[in-house]
């Protein structure tokens, strides 16, 4: 509904509204929202993600018609590139605008798509945080699916919210529980986003998001091992609201000591789409599987049809073992993928193909120092590989 006079200021109009509907239920200030001419023009932003298809649902009953802002960063899972199709389908939502960060920005600041290894905040800021602000500038308000029980500053979390003096947010859920939004998705039966089953509670960009343990906080896994656990759509004060778990901050300090890891492969750098996720190789359940550089590829020969993936540590450059590990990986028949992980530079990118590996996983450090056109530069290990051009010649 558009916004009616004479008006007070966001932050006077926010204290209203929250004395106003202090005692309503979730279904009943989303419905308030969607047509007090305080609140004005307003989208629900959706990050198709684990928990919101609740609020997708509630507006679907409401009012199908209002604006669904999704934010397609271009680095999102394709199971949720997926399930916003199904959702917006299933709900019959008729305004759903998939926005994307300008390409003109995203060719100037992450033309190879690998920015959130060396600065994630940055990476955020363009491809999620400035997009969305350009797609809210149509609106007086905006809905998001913040809740109490996610800890941190969202812990005396409102209804309502002054947003810089430009716009109120409003968050329905904000008093109700994780077993009060389970309950709402099973009375529905709503659909759930695949990757929940797979260990993913929280999910954002496919780079930064990472499975979470059994007895982990459910946003661990978002730029796990970086000082970081908002992508900055939502601040206080002019800075990144930082939720998660009381008392891990020694867990957080430790764990920002980690680097980002960037992927070679014959087409220059891309991201790690496997997250570090590998077992040992006793693990028989395992889909990936670590080998240390002094490991025997026999203790594997039962399993290579099994798994997906093998990585090969290198300690150090100099030490060549791993290249004898994966020749004798591919006469014992695996054809899966396989890495060579650590210390592997530029100069030995062109052997390690030879031997066997797909790619090569470098940290964000070595990858400044050696930037991908060096890696380009060997990638056309065929062309002086002897043995290929005489098989090719028979």
């Amino acid at each position: 509904m558009p916004l009616e006079g004479p008006l007070a200021p966001v932050a006077e109009r926010v204290v209203q509204l929250n004395d106003r509907y202090r005692h309503h239920g979730a279904t009943a200030v989303l419905e308030r929202a969607l047509s007090d001419a305080q609140v004005g023009q307003i989208a629900l932003v959706s990050s198709f993600g684990a928990e919101s298809v609740v609020l997708l649902h509630m507006v679907s009953v409401i009012d199908r018609t209002t604006p669904v802002v999704f934010i397609d960063t271009q680095m999102l899972f394709e199971e949720t590139l997926q399930y916003q199709v199904d959702v917006s389908e299933k709900l019959g939502l008729t305004d759903v605008r998939i926005i994307r960060p300008d390409p003109e920005q995203v060719k100037r600041l992450d033309r190879f798509g690998a920015l959130h290894l060396s600065d994630p905040d940055a990476c955020c800021d363009f491809r999620k945080t400035q997009t969305l602000q350009t797609a809210l500038k149509p609106f007086d308000a905006w809905i998001t699916g913040r809740k109490r029980f996610q800890g941190g500053k969202r812990a005396a979390l409102e209804f309502f919210e002054n947003e810089a003096d430009l716009r109120i947010k409003v968050n329905p859920l904000a008093h109700w529980a994780k077993d009060d939004v389970q309950e709402y998705m099973i009375n529905n039966r709503l659909p759930r986003h695949p990757l929940v089953a797979q260990g993913y509670p929280s999910i954002g960009c496919k780079p930064c998001t990472s499975r979470v343990a059994e007895g982990e906080d459910e946003r661990a896994g978002r730029w796990r091992g970086q000082n970081k656990d908002e992508c900055g759509i939502h601040f206080i004060n002019g800075k990144p609201v930082r939720i998660g778990a009381e008392g891990n901050e020694a867990a957080e300090s430790a764990a920002g000591e980690e680097t980002m890891s960037v992927i070679v492969t014959d087409n220059g750098f891309a991201v790690d789409d496997w997250n570090g996720n590998f077992a040992g190789p006793e693990e028989d359940a395992a889909e990936a599987v670590l080998l240390a550089s002094d490991a025997d590829p026999e203790v594997l020969r039962e399993r290579v049809g099994s798994l997906s993936m093998i990585a090969v540590e290198f300690p150090s450059f100099a030490d060549g073992r791993g290249f004898t590990i994966a020749r004798r990986l591919r006469l014992m028949g695996y054809d899966g993928r396989l890495r060579a992980r650590g210390h592997v530079i530029a100069d030995q990118y062109a052997m390690a193909r030879r031997a066997g590996f797909d790619e090569v996983e470098i940290d964000s450090v070595l990858a400044e120092r050696q930037p991908e056109a060096q890696w380009l530069a060997r990638a056309n290990w065929q062309a002086h590989d002897y043995q290929s051009r005489l098989r090719a010649a028979v």
